[in-house]
Formats: structure tokens, C-alpha cells, sequence
């Protein structure tokens, strides 16, 4: 991933609905959520939800698939994962002491049985 598609991706993060949105988007994988249904549940007009989504799109963190008159969005998990791998990239400058709890930590809820 270059600087900028990452500087993209983490300024369409910094704003409190669009967090909101991809952190719900990511509760809802695989099936994804309807626009208006992001909208109703984060009680944003649905206009300003319209934007939101627009500017997370364009990040590479959601996408959206037309189904008749709905528009069904979904995470990007692939272009998450990347932007947190160059996040991470030569973490702590090798030290595995250091880097490991973070990477332990970053362990996702459904993996930890």
C-alpha cells in the first residue's frame, strides 16, 4: 500500500459516523447493509449518510453493489487488513518482545477458540 492510499483510508476514518459505519459494515460481513439501513441505525439523514458513504468508497474501505433501487455496501476487509499491515510494517523495528502483544491483540474475537 502507498503513503497516500493509506493517508486516504485513515482520513476517511477520522469522523465519527463514517468510524461508526465501517465498524457496523464490519459486523455485518459477509452480507453487508443496506444505505438506508446504515442510515436509520446511525440516525443520520440520509443525504449526510450518502455523503459518508461516498467518501468511504473512495477511501477503498467500503464498496457498494446495486440490487434494484438498493445499494448494498460492504467492508472492505482485504484493503483493511493491508492498511493495518503497513500500519504495522517493521513494527517496533523487529523487537518480537514489543510487536507481539500488539499483533496478539489484533487477533480477531471469531479466531480465539
Amino acid at each position: 500500500m502507498d503513503e497516500l492510499k493509506a493517508i486516504a483510508a485513515l482520513a476517511a476514518l477520522a469522523q465519527s459516523t463514517r468510524l461508526e459505519t465501517f465498524r457496523l459494515l464490519v459486523k455485518h460481513e459477509p452480507e453487508g447493509m443496506a444505505a438506508g439501513a446504515l442510515a436509520e441505525q446511525l440516525a443520520a439523514p440520509q443525504n449526510t449518510m450518502s455523503s459518508h458513504l461516498a467518501i468511504l468508497s473512495r477511501s477503498g474501505l467500503i464498496s457498494g453493489t446495486r440490487y434494484g433501487r438498493s445499494i448494498i455496501y460492504r467492508a472492505n476487509l482485504k484493503f483493511f487488513q493491508q492498511l493495518n499491515l503497513f500500519l504495522l510494517k517493521d513494527c517496533c523495528g523487529g523487537r518480537e518482545d514489543v510487536c507481539m502483544p500488539i499483533i496478539k491483540k489484533l487477533t480477531p474475537c471469531c479466531a480465539q477458540q
